[in-house]
């Protein structure tokens, strides 16, 4: 690294003062001028700055209002959301009293019995595990077939039934997902989604007990998922005591697959935000399944009152 000497340190210190002195002396050959502070006047610099700020204000929104949609859309941006455009935050919850008991209950339930018979289940062997939850997965292509029929989505109730005959067959009773490896993915659907296909609102926010997060819609939902399943009753999979030990053998298969655990977030708020998290997803999922009914049918005004609706209600 490159140094100064002392030397030449020394030279400049004693130049800059000699020059200094003599600018002081009168002996620089042009007189030395020092500019003089104005006084001070709180009050004009006040109102002059009130001034400049009115003038940039005004000069800023006029600007925006001329040039910032043109300049946003010609850059490919999107305009920012104000809070008129945001959804309501409130989430309809009339039984919010036995749905924070049930709440309550089921995280005990799941502490208990639940979670120890899930973790139990997390042992097993995997390809075990993979084939009975691929066994519960090909029984709800029934499910499928027939809300897909009613929501008159012949296409996806062709796939549907596409996937739970090859399933049944080569796959050995659906212990093997083949349709999957054929490029057949599944699409899962119930009787909710063919309520709300059909304009029906998800209703109040309900906890069902065992079950967890759910809505009015979605309760009459599962009773109408029941009684298809029961009513088709494939195999007398669904009657008698063989139902029982099914119906255990799936519940627990579907609590190994969701990694949710009650209480855990540490948020004093966890019911609230659960209610608003799955409510607004619904909502989402009903936008999707009536994307094409609403854009024919609807008008501005009620897609509006729509968003801005309290969830659930």
């Amino acid at each position: 690294m490159n140094t100064v000497g002392p030397s030449r340190f020394i030279c400049a210190a004693s130049l800059c003062a000699a020059s200094l002195c003599a600018a002081l002396g009168g002996c620089a050959s042009e007189a030395v001028s020092f500019r003089s502070v104005p006084a001070a006047d709180p009050a004009a610099e006040n109102a002059a700055a009130a001034e400049n700020a009115a003038a940039f204000a005004a000069a800023a929104s006029t600007s925006d209002a001329a040039g910032t949609t043109e300049a946003t859309q010609a850059a490919g941006e999107t305009v920012p959301i104000t809070p008129a455009d945001a959804p309501s935050m409130y989430t309809y919850d009339p039984w919010s009293r036995l749905n924070r008991f049930t709440y309550r209950f089921n995280a005990r339930f799941d502490e208990a019995i639940f979670l120890p018979a899930a973790n139990v289940y997390r042992r097993l062997p995997s390809p075990l595990r993979t084939g009975v939850h691929n066994f519960f997965s090909n029984l709800s292509e029934v499910d499928s077939i027939v809300n897909y029929t009613l929501q008159i989505q012949f296409q996806r109730s062709l796939r549907s039934l596409g996937r739970f005959v090859i399933n049944s067959t080569i796959g050995i009773g659906g212990l093997i997902d083949v349709a999957e490896r054929l490029k057949l993915p599944g699409a899962p659907t119930g009787f909710s989604d063919t309520l709300a296909r059909w304009g029906m609102h998800p209703g109040p926010y309900l906890v069902i007990p065992l079950l967890g997060p759910s809505t009015l819609r979605d309760g009459v939902g599962l009773l109408g998922d029941f009684g298809t399943t029961y009513g088709i009753n494939i195999a007398n999979l669904y009657r008698g005591d063989v139902s029982w030990g099914l119906d255990v053998a799936d519940a627990v298969d579907e609590r190994a697959h969701v990694n949710f655990r009650y209480y855990s977030s540490g948020s004093p708020f966890e019911y609230e935000n659960i209610r608003f998290l799955y409510v607004r997803k619904r909502l989402i999922e009903d936008e999707g399944l009536r994307a094409k009914t609403k854009s024919k049918g609807a008008s501005t005004t009620q897609q509006e009152n729509d968003r801005n609706a309290p969830a659930g209600k």
